[in-house]
């Protein structure tokens, strides 16, 4: 009866492209999402230019992008109330059984099953459904994870063909064995604007029972682009029960001396100074957003999950991001999302550097300055969470291990966040269990003013993967801390605050300084530098960071400079102690006892170093 079907409703050239993979579960899948959203017909798109071309098209043909006047751009709006993850709907389906704890959105299996299948009921009449094969890190290798996305949105389908690698070869490759991950979304009725309609049935359920993610009514990339952090929530969880991780974290490459490379991953909550950090000016990017992590000759090694760049582009300016500036400007395949478009047919944006239109097309349809929404709100130019969408294959500072199927070796892991008053601007922890609680399980970042409203509001997200976890948090911490202690040779674990202010409220640390961090740590994780030891862990040396001053920026560094960044500030960090084990006693479900331990002996420290030497403590004294 399958077979029936799919002949009927994807004709024959489509129905022998699918015949093409030897996975009796993937026709079965297919074929049951075929006869439920009942699409007027279907494409199945291989890893062939031609078929990839086809879907491009239609993104245009439908009017889900437009072209600009630059060859390549385009330019795709989501609807005015559709402009973010849905955080209130995105839900785990979880057996009667299952607990996953108080700071996981879960409901139901069966509840949600019937629900969002009742939703996605003749979803796609009318419409064409397009079958997307893709795969999580590099082909052929033991971190690829296959997938296959259904979406009668050929926008969705386009953004990832630019973001993830082309998984349909990787498919036949692996057939009957291929333990893959499925999404089935649909954009549901649309607009005159082509955007998705009915908002109150806007849902992201996630099956972690069958692998599965469910996405209607949302055209958002974070809602719809499966691959992204809704397939991380599903390897997360996958990770959990085969010991290695899946993580919120940059991969990137820095130069050491002798032409020597260093591999280091990083996670920083948004707004942090995550993807400036990958795409730092002399280094090489492996990947911004999501890391796999395995063990392999006993030490770790990672992989970029994506093959793209979705980026948040409020702020992108030529001065401060000439990489990602360059790469923008260049004529080649970008989507840009919900930015201002001008009378020339180009694309402008908050915090671009130059003058804007006064008048043009954004996410609110006909723009000019002060118009206002239905609530009272003036609209701004380009929407705060605008985006664009490239291939890592156009930037100039890409590594060439880039696709390497082994990954590479973690020298170093980097936990960062917004931070205007306790963390210095660099330390190194004393081992693996004492990064991954005191940095990295015990990560806050303030909210902004700007765009996240209260200002300096401390938001707990542990390891910056909060959002995304689909096991309960002290089971994730304990994930990392044996997936370390598995390993002989274990990367250094560092934490970084480039929002460090002074008294006055004045940022201490300029943009730039954060090259210099990673030169240090560069040398730390091969022993070439040495450090001060303090209460909170290790420290650089004034000597070192001068002579990298000169050396990376040509610029000279104080001592008065070194001596006030890197003062450790007892109360605050005090402040801290008690703030993070307040949670995981509280509000965190499976903590781990060394948690506690490892937090008391920190706060021990510190008390010993205030009894000698006061409330803020300059590194001379350690």
């Amino acid at each position: 009866m399958n077979n029936e079907l799919l002949k009927n409703k994807l004709g024959e050239e489509n129905y022998q492209k699918l015949l093409g993979i030897d996975n009796p579960k993937l026709n079965e899948f297919v074929a049951k999402y075929v006869k439920l959203c009942n699409p007027e017909k279907v494409f199945v798109s291989t890893d062939s230019e031609e078929d990839i071309n086809y879907v491009r098209q239609a993104a245009i043909r439908n009017g889900e992008e437009k072209k600009l006047a630059v060859d390549g751009w385009t330019v795709h709006y989501d609807g005015y109330y559709d402009q973010a993850r849905d955080k209130k709907r995105t839900k785990f389906l979880v057996p009667k059984d299952v607990d996953l704890g108080p700071n996981l959105n879960t409901m139901d299996r069966d509840e949600g099953l019937s629900e969002i299948h009742e939703i996605l009921t003749n979803i796609m009449k009318g419409k064409e459904l397009y079958i997307r094969f893709f795969c999580l890190g590099p082909t052929n290798s033991e971190f690829s994870i296959p997938c296959v996305q259904l979406t009668d949105s050929a926008y969705v389908a386009h953004s990832e063909d630019i973001l993830y690698r082309n998984g349909y070869e990787e498919f036949k490759r692996q057939g009957k064995n291929a333990r893959f991950f499925k999404f089935v979304h649909s954009a549901g009725e649309l607009s005159e604007r082509n955007t998705s309609k009915n908002i109150d049935k806007r849902r992201v359920y996630i099956d972690l029972e069958d692998n599965t993610v469910y996405g209607s009514n949302t055209q958002y990339g974070g809602n719809t682009i499966g691959l992204k952090k809704l397939a991380m929530r599903l390897a997360i969880n996958r990770a959990s029960k085969e010991g290695w991780l899946t993580e919120h974290m940059l991969v990137m490459g820095v130069n050491g001396p002798s032409n020597r490379m260093t591999y280091f991953t990083g996670a920083f909550p948004s707004l942090c100074g995550k993807t400036s950090t990958s795409m730092i000016a002399g280094e090489s990017i492996i990947g911004d957003d999501i890391a796999y992590i395995r063990k392999k000759n006993d030490k770790a090694y990672a992989v970029n999950v994506e093959a793209g760049m979705f980026g948040i582009i409020m702020g992108v300016n030529s001065k401060d991001d000439p990489l990602i500036w360059n790469v923008i400007h260049s004529p080649i395949e970008i989507i840009f999302s919900n930015v201002l478009i001008g009378e020339d047919n180009k694309p402008y944006w908050i915090g671009i550097g130059e003058e804007i239109p006064e008048k043009g097309i954004n996410h609110s349809g006909e723009w000019t300055p002060g118009k206002k929404d239905a609530d009272g709100n003036e609209i701004t130019p380009s929407h705060r969470n605008a985006r664009f969408t490239v291939n890592l294959k156009r930037l100039d500072n890409l590594n060439e291990r880039f696709n390497d199927p082994n990954g590479v070796e973690v020298g170093g892991i980097i936990y960062g966040g917004r931070d205007s008053d306790t963390w210095v601007p660099i330390t190194q922890s004393f081992d693996w269990t004492h990064g991954i609680i005191a940095k990295g399980a015990s990560l806050e970042s303030e909210t902004t003013a700007a765009t996240l409203g209260q200002e300096g509001v401390r938001k707990f997200n542990p390891m910056s993967n909060l959002d995304f976890l689909s096991v309960p948090i002290g089971k994730y911490v304990k994930m990392n801390l044996d997936f370390g202690n598995s390993l002989e040779k274990t990367p250094l674990i560092f934490g970084v605050n480039y929002f460090i202010k002074d008294k006055n409220g004045e940022f201490m640390n300029a943009k730039t300084d954060k090259r210099v961090w990673m030169k240090w740590m560069e040398l730390r994780v091969h022993n070439e530098v040495d450090a001060i030891e303090t209460a909170i862990g290790f420290i650089p040396k004034y000597e070192d960071l001068k002579r990298l001053f000169k050396e990376v920026l040509n610029k000279d560094y104080t001592e008065e400079d070194y001596t006030k960044q890197f003062t450790i500030r007892v109360p605050e960090n005090l402040a801290k102690i008690d703030r993070i084990r307040k949670i995981y006693e509280t509000t965190v479900a499976e903590t781990p006892p060394i948690i506690f331990k490892i937090l008391e002996e920190e706060k021990e420290r510190l008390v010993v170093a205030k009894s000698k030497f006061g409330d803020y403590i300059t590194p001379d004294k350690f």
